[in-house]
């Protein structure tokens, strides 16, 4: 009898338990548009298909998107990635982005991020502004808004110039030497003594292409990044354990350094005060502390290591992106130099540069609309990370379609995908996958909706560096774009014509022998590393 029971009793909990993993893979979220799903794996089986058939490295967006285009491109679509995470809908829209990003009076600093980002608390901590909810973020924002302001900022220019140095000392020993090398190791060496001079006025020391001479902080954070290579699903500890042990190890590293640089850099502060020679974001952060208590000490480490990595990488893959993209766009380099000529004369040589925008970067810099455009197209086709939302089940948060549909995405990974976004032809016309710099000039740029680009993201959670970043790209743009050449090798490689020149397309660019693509570190980067030769322009020697 006992054994009748207990056959009674799992027949009904396996048939409860089939009706509810049903119920949540073909009927919970049935009024999403989607691909067919499995019973087990929902989408996961379906991802990985994906993967299969084209470059197995590229980045999850490229597969994302081949997905949505399978379904006929609707503005959501739902993608079911459980166990591994929560379902997660993809925004294709900048409509529906915009809704996820601004707040309303149920949500008023907008929905929060998704749970997700914990993904990267080995990197930023887990009190990093990035993933700060409510009173918490208010206040953080608070205390380093004012060391983000351009006002601010303009004060932190010399500190930025200064480490352009050894920048301009590789460039001209690569030049003379014709060797290949990694434009994505320079550059973010270069973006990551920046950042350390901008927010605790340290020297990194991480210009150095031998690893081995370069200073602990950087060697560590590095291989730190490294343990998220290609990592397309942000995968759960418990999928890759011994990775995850790692990142903690490499974490718990990382943070001891800082907090010893924090707490040398609040004595100096304090010991400094009625001079107020200091002028990094961290010491304007500290202008009203009584005391680095444990808690604030920690909780500043965690906006450093936020800092810090965002602040080199999306820049570093910006820039890489935009010397690409010069190289093999003729016009676009002229015009850029031809502005970069009209406003500071005919000298090329980087110090020089340097130094007129030393003494005057504040005026200079905003004449650059060439260089801006360039920039804002860059990151429009090419764009480093996006926003990830998720309101709670029972929030009764919907996102509305122009079409009139209404989705309520409670309990779902709301993910804005920015490289769908900003490829939208109803936006950007029959260019929409070209880079078009004059897109962002004169009339043509009014005729774009604000919303549609959002590499910084928009509403109150938008990028708290979007300013340092934009002065950084431009600085560095405007000192070396007319002194140097960039030739890609490897992927993107130019393909030439019977004359042995770079032929060009009917688009104004040079044919390609094959396509330089995105791969996903943390955030989109080339994924060759931006393989380059560079060599001096006519004229500059």
């Amino acid at each position: 009898m006992f054994g009748l029971l207990l056959f009674a009793a799992a027949t009904v909990l396996a048939s409860y338990m089939y009706t509810r993993l049903r119920y949540a893979r073909f009927g919970q979220f049935a009024h999403v548009p989607q691909l067919p799903s499995h019973l087990l794996w929902g989408h996961l089986k379906v991802f990985g298909e994906f993967m299969q058939r084209g470059i197995h490295d590229r980045h999850p967006d490229k597969i994302f998107e081949e997905m949505w285009a399978s379904v006929g491109r609707p503005p959501v679509m739902l993608i079911d990635l459980r166990p591994i995470n929560p379902p997660m809908a993809l925004i294709s829209s900048h409509d529906i982005a915009e809704q996820i990003s601004k707040p309303t009076k149920l949500l008023p600093l907008s929905p929060p991020k998704s749970p997700t980002w914990t993904h990267m608390i080995p990197i930023i901590g887990t009190t990093s502004i990035i993933g700060k909810e409510g009173d918490g973020w208010k206040q953080l924002r608070k205390r380093y808004n004012p060391g983000f302001s351009t006002q601010h900022l303009w004060t932190l220019f010399p500190l930025i110039l200064e480490k352009l140095g050894p920048f301009l000392n590789y460039l001209d020993e690569f030049a003379a030497s014709e060797v290949e090398f990694s434009m994505e190791r320079l550059i973010s060496n270069l973006t990551f003594d920046v950042i350390g001079a901008a927010v605790m006025e340290v020297d990194l020391n991480a210009q150095h292409m031998d690893r081995s001479k370069q200073g602990e902080l950087i060697r560590q954070f590095a291989e730190l990044v490294k343990t998220y290579s290609d990592d397309k699903n942000n995968l759960p500890w418990w999928v890759v354990p011994l990775t995850t042990l790692k990142r903690h190890r490499l974490a718990r590293h990382i943070d001891f350094l800082i907090k010893g640089m924090i707490q040398q850099k609040y004595d100096e502060v304090k010991e400094e005060a009625e001079s107020n020679r200091s002028r990094s974001i961290l010491a304007l952060s500290f202008q009203d502390t009584v005391a680095l208590t444990p808690q604030l000490l920690s909780e500043t480490s965690d906006q450093v290591r936020s800092f810090l990595f965002a602040g080199h990488d999306t820049n570093t893959s910006a820039l890489q992106w935009a010397f690409y993209e010069l190289s093999r766009t003729p016009r676009a380099l002229k015009a850029v130099r031809d502005e970069l000529d009209e406003i500071l004369g005919p000298e090329s040589d980087p110090r020089a540069i340097c130094a007129a925008l030393a003494q005057d970067g504040e005026h200079i810099l905003p004449r650059m609309h060439y260089i801006n455009a360039v920039i804002k197209e860059t990151l429009r086709l090419h764009p480093p990370a996006a926003t990830v939302r998720m309101t709670d089940p029972g929030s009764g948060f919907s996102v509305h379609t122009s079409s009139g549909e209404e989705y309520c995405l409670d309990g779902v990974i709301m993910y804005s995908c920015q490289s769908i976004i900003h490829r939208d032809p109803a936006v950007y016309g029959d260019t929409a996958d070209d880079w078009v710099p004059e897109r962002w000039l004169g009339e043509t740029a009014k005729s774009i909706p604000s919303s549609a680009w959002r590499p910084f993201e928009r509403g109150p959670r938008n990028c708290i560096g979007l300013e340092l970043a934009n002065i950084e790209s431009r600085v560095i743009i405007a000192i070396v774009a007319r002194k140097y050449d960039f030739i890609k090798t490897g992927l993107g490689e130019s393909a030439m014509d019977e004359k042995g020149l770079p032929a060009l397309n009917e688009k104004g660019q040079y044919k390609v022998k094959s396509e330089l693509y995105n791969t996903r570190r943390m955030t989109s980067q080339p994924v060759d590393g931006t393989t380059m030769k560079v060599r001096l322009a006519a004229g500059s020697e």
